[in-house]
């Protein structure tokens, strides 16, 4: 989890209860007290009124509520297409997390917007002909990608039907007729090679970081790929 989601994750934890100490906060997202108080002064310097009692813990002021989530209209109907898509593209793991976040949006929905949701639920489809591949691995692969972290692989490749493990640096990811598609640096290979995410068997996020490459972006990888 990075920085700014924990924070507003704290955030959110301070208004669940009056008063929170910090282990609470620590065992929550695994961290140290000493990154608890360090996150806590960063929210109190960008004016959160956050108060603190010795031996209890800490505490929001009275009448101080994170602002609700506004949408309109064609905000809503547009959530409506992206969890009909996501649900058909063929990733659980992709499935699990957009799942997370609507629970949280819906509740935040006003009663003619829920409304108009559930029935435009019923009219909107993808197509009921294409069956995709299955994977599992996608929430951890674009986060490994945002963070740089190296990947080691276990992977079924077909064309040869041999099993390889690969080290690999992650770029970025696409999808292909019926399967998601990694893009990495290969160790191995000392070149950019494609994962099919379905045809992964394990995979593993590393301790071990790679630099970024600032200039790769996939628009310019696909051009010089099929030029």
């Amino acid at each position: 989890m990075d920085r700014l989601t924990r924070l507003t994750t704290i955030l959110i934890q301070l208004q669940s209860k009056k008063v929170i100490v910090a282990k609470e906060i620590a065992d929550r997202f695994g961290i140290s007290l000493r990154t608890v108080y360090r996150d806590i002064r960063t929210l109190q310097d960008a004016g959160v009124p956050i108060g603190s009692e010795n031996g209890k813990g800490y505490f929001l002021a009275s009448g101080y509520h994170l602002p609700p989530i506004m949408l309109d209209e064609k905000e809503v109907n547009t959530l409506v297409i992206a969890e009909k898509l996501i649900q058909n593209q063929g990733d659980i793991s992709l499935q699990k997390d957009f799942s997370s976040l609507l629970f949280k949006i819906k509740s935040v929905l006003k009663n003619f917007q829920k409304e108009n949701y559930e029935l435009l639920e019923q009219r909107v489809a993808p197509s009921y002909l294409k069956t995709p591949l299955e994977s599992s691995s996608l929430s951890d692969i674009k986060d490994a990608i945002c963070r740089t972290v190296v990947i080691e692989l276990t992977y079924h490749a077909v064309h040869q039907d041999k099993i390889t493990k690969r080290r690999v640096n992650p770029l970025g990811v696409y999808f292909s007729s019926q399967a998601w598609i990694l893009v990495a640096f290969c160790h191995q290979r000392n070149e950019h090679r494609e994962f099919r995410l379905d045809r992964i068997i394990d995979y593993e996020l590393t301790s071990d970081t790679f630099r970024n490459d600032v200039n790769f972006n996939l628009t310019k990888y696909f051009i010089e790929k099929y030029q």
